[in-house]
C-alpha cells in the first residue's frame, strides 16, 4: 500500500482562520505519528488538548517510517514537519547525521524521571512497543504459541503476513529454525545466520503476505486474509477494545524496542515542538495512553499510576519482558542497507 498522509486541524476555524491572516514564517505546528488506532489514541489525550491548552492549531500527519523520507525533508530546505514519532534506528542515523535539534531534559524534568532506553541527546522516548505474533483467536481452533508455528503451513495452513523489509522478518525467521532468542543477533551477524534466514522465509514464500503501515494487520487479520501476522501489540489490544475482536500476541520470541519524539533540524517551531514533546511526556498525560492502547510509558511516573491489570498487557510487563528480545539498533544501523538491498532482490525473485 502507498504511504498514506492524513492531515487534520486540530483547533477551531475560527481560530485557523485567524492564523490565516499571519505571514506564512508563522506556519503551524506539524506533528508526525504512525496513523491507525495509536494516532487516534494521540489525538485524543495530546494533539487537542495541546491545542486547547496552547490556544494554537496542531496539523497532524501520519507516516510509514524510513530514514530516506527524514533525508529527503531535509535535503529540500526547511523541513514542513515540526516534532516526528521515529523508531530506534531512524533516532540514531539521524542523531548521527545531525538533522535533529538536541533535547533539553531539564526542561522535561531530568533524565532520570524517564526509562534508560528513552533518553537520548537528540530524543524522548513515546512509547514502548513489541512486534510479535498475532493472530484471531475466535477463528484459530488452535492457538499459535510460537514463530515455528508461523512457519508451519500444514499444521497452521493459510496466508501469513510480516512487515515488508529484513528487520523482524529474519530474526522471526532464524528463531522460527530453532535458534534461542537471545542467540539471534549473533547468528544474523554472521553470513552463514543470513543465509539461514532467507532459507527458511523461502519455505513459507509462496504464503507470505507483505504488510508496511501498523495498521495494514489488523486489518489483514479481520478480513481473513491471513490466519496470522506479526503486528504490534498496541494495534491487536486497540481493536479488541474499539471493536470487540479477540486478537492475541504471543509473547514468546516477540521484539521490543523504543520510539521516540524527534525536532527535525531548523523547524521553525522548534520551541513550540519541544512544548508539544513535554506536554506528551507529562505522566499526568502519558498515563492514559493504555486506556486506549497498550504500549508501555517511558516515564516512570506515568507507570506507576497505571492500575496493575492494565500494567499487565504492556510489553513492559515482567512477565512479558522476560521472554522477549529488545530490538539491536546497532545491529540495523550497520547492516540495514546491505540486508535491505538482498531483501529486496529476494522478494522481487
Amino acid at each position: 500500500m502507498s504511504r498514506s498522509t492524513i492531515r487534520t486541524l486540530v483547533g477551531s476555524l475560527l481560530a485557523a482562520s485567524l492564523l490565516a491572516a499571519v505571514p506564512a514564517a508563522a506556519r503551524d505546528l506539524t506533528v508526525v505519528s504512525w496513523g491507525g488506532n495509536y494516532q487516534d489514541a494521540q489525538r485524543e489525550i495530546y494533539f487537542k488538548p495541546f491545542a486547547e491548552k496552547t490556544g494554537k492549531p496542531v496539523l497532524e500527519e501520519s507516516w510509514d517510517g524510513g530514514y530516506g523520507v527524514l533525508s529527503a525533508k531535509m535535503q529540500g530546505g526547511t523541513p514542513n514537519w515540526d516534532a516526528v514519532q521515529v523508531e530506534a534506528e531512524e533516532l540514531a542515523l539521524g542523531c548521527a547525521d545531525g538533522i535533529y535539534e538536541p533535547v533539553d531534559w531539564s526542561k522535561l524534568g531530568g533524565e532520570d524521571k524517564f526509562i534508560p532506553s528513552a533518553v537520548n541527546e537528540c530524543g524522548v522516548g513515546a512509547i514502548v512497543w513489541t512486534t510479535g505474533l498475532g493472530y484471531d483467536a475466535d477463528k484459530l481452533k488452535e492457538a499459535p504459541k510460537s514463530w515455528a508455528d508461523f512457519f508451519d503451513t500444514a499444521k497452521f495452513p493459510g496466508k501469513r503476513a510480516l512487515r515488508k523489509g529484513p528487520k523482524y522478518a529474519l530474526e522471526f525467521a532464524l528463531i522460527a529454525d530453532g535458534v534461542d532468542p537471545k542467540e539471534v543477533y549473533t547468528v544474523l551477524a554472521t553470513p552463514e545466520g543470513v543465509d539461514r534466514a532467507f532459507k527458511k522465509l523461502d519455505t513459507i514464500k509462496r504464503d507470505l503476505v507483505w504488510w508496511e503501515a501498523g495498521a495494514q494487520p489488523i486489518q489483514l487479520l479481520a478480513s481473513g486474509e491471513v490466519v496470522m501476522t506479526s503486528a504490534y501489540n498496541g494495534r491487536l489490544a486497540g481493536i479488541n477494545k474499539s471493536e470487540g475482536k479477540n486478537f492475541q500476541i504471543v509473547w514468546p520470541g516477540s521484539i521490543y524496542a523504543v520510539d521516540s519524539w524527534v525536532v527535525l533540524k531548523g523547524s521553525p517551531n522548534k520551541d513550540a515542538a519541544f512544548d508539544f514533546i513535554a506536554f506528551a511526556s507529562a505522566p499526568e498525560n502519558q498515563s492514559k495512553l493504555p486506556d486506549y492502547i497498550a504500549y508501555g510509558l517511558p516515564n516512570k511516573a506515568a507507570g506507576e499510576m497505571l492500575k496493575p491489570e492494565v500494567s499487565a498487557q504492556l510489553p513492559t510487563a515482567p512477565a512479558n519482558l522476560d521472554v522477549a528480545i529488545p530490538l539491536d539498533t546497532d545491529f540495523w544501523v550497520d547492516n540495514i542497507e546491505a540486508l535491505n538491498t538482498r531483501f529486496n532482490a529476494w522478494v522481487a525473485q
